[in-house]
């Protein structure tokens, strides 16, 4: 640990504090703010560009709490990491940049950071852009030049979106620059909102049920791919990206169709959140809590071999009655024709008492349940 790491450590605010724990690993419960009183402005901390307004303080604490929190959950950024940033010029990837700077500086482990952008030759890309604002922050970076433009408008038919493509090429440049120098994880911008398009888009146009994880060892096993900001709301991202004043570059510069798919399920979700605030934290809680029982892939839940495990315990029908027909031919099956009832009494009336006040009496002491034989049905 350096001393700069040891000064700020003895310097640390509780939130700070709670944050640092949570990234050891400790068991920590992470509460939301609430929504009534903001707190007060105060003097501006030296990451936070002299932004001294109590809702971006709010704002802030609540981003990176949820970004120490994934980590932890995940085990995304262990001591020695060299962390890449995928750096589009994005609001994401400004978001996710600005929120990791803040964690090394406060964590209990020492990890570095680097920033790494792929131009792509797009035409009309401000290339003066990240070096310009990477450089005044005085944070570490490389930038990549490499015309895949020119290759996805050779491949891709006129008037296809070009993002696929697009997007393979990028992912294959990075990923081989990542383990050219040396970085142990490659930090991606997607967040919550990412991942629960990319859950409904593979549902209604892929036929399978699957998302982006949080975290992911490439197919080639040559690079462990981390999600810090999966637990983070992309309309809480696009506030933290207003506050900062973050020199946005738009991802429209190479004419390409909008990805319509993707665009119609945003819209839904926007819609979702707005009109039922919780149900996207619900959706994404789902991802996390799977029951392959209740789903119908063989090659997730072995359900050939299911047997029963009965014990000699004999639950008799509860109820007024039971009807058999064409007892003949339950006879030649060897099922009872007569089936043996139990009585079923909702007011739990006591035997050898039928005082209507011993009923009431009872029934208000232990209120009736309903019995349930197999709650997972």
């Amino acid at each position: 640990m350096t001393n700069s790491h040891i000064e700020h450590s003895q310097a640390k605010t509780t939130d700070e504090q709670h944050i640092a724990d949570v990234l050891l690993g400790k068991s920590v419960h992470m509460t939301e703010d609430g929504d009534d009183g903001l707190p007060p402005d105060d003097e501006p901390h030296e990451l936070d560009d002299g932004i001294t307004s109590g809702r971006f303080k709010k704002l802030q604490k609540k981003l990176r709490k949820e970004v120490s929190w994934a980590i932890r959950d995940f085990k995304m950024i262990e001591d020695g990491d060299v962390v890449m940033v995928c750096i589009s010029g994005g609001k994401d990837s400004f978001t996710l940049l600005d929120i990791l700077l803040f964690l090394k500086r406060i964590a209990p482990i020492h990890f570095e950071v680097v920033a790494v952008n792929l131009d792509q030759k797009q035409p009309g890309f401000p290339e003066e852009v990240l070096p310009r604002y990477l450089s005044e922050q005085g944070i570490p970076y490389y930038i990549l030049e490499k015309d895949t433009y020119s290759i996805v408008k050779s491949v891709v038919p006129e008037g296809k979106t070009y993002c696929s493509a697009c997007s393979r090429l990028r992912r294959g440049s990075l990923y081989g620059f990542a383990k050219q120098i040396g970085a142990t994880k490659v930090a991606l911008g997607h967040h919550r909102d990412d991942i629960l398009a990319t859950f409904f888009l593979n549902l209604f146009h892929g036929g399978s049920l699957k998302a982006m994880p949080p975290k992911l060892l490439s197919d080639d096993k040559q690079n462990i791919l981390i999600r810090p900001l999966a637990y983070v709301a992309e309309k809480d991202i696009i506030r933290y990206a207003n506050y900062k004043k973050f020199p946005i570059i738009p991802c429209n510069l190479c004419g390409s169709q909008e990805n319509l798919q993707r665009a119609m399920i945003n819209d839904m979700l926007r819609e979702w959140d707005n009109a039922h605030p919780k149900r996207l934290a619900s959706m994404f809680k789902a991802l996390q809590n799977v029951a392959p029982s209740q789903l119908a892939d063989r090659n997730l839940f072995d359900f050939e071999h299911l047997t029963l495990d009965r014990n000699d315990d004999e639950r008799l029908f509860e109820g007024d009655n039971i009807q058999s027909g064409v007892t003949d031919e339950l006879d030649k099956m060897g099922l009872p024709i007569n089936p043996l009832v139990q009585s079923f009494n909702p007011k739990f009336q006591q035997e050898g008492d039928n005082s209507d006040e011993c009923q009431k009496t009872d029934q208000k002491d232990k209120p009736y349940k309903i019995p349930i034989i197999n709650p997972l049905v």
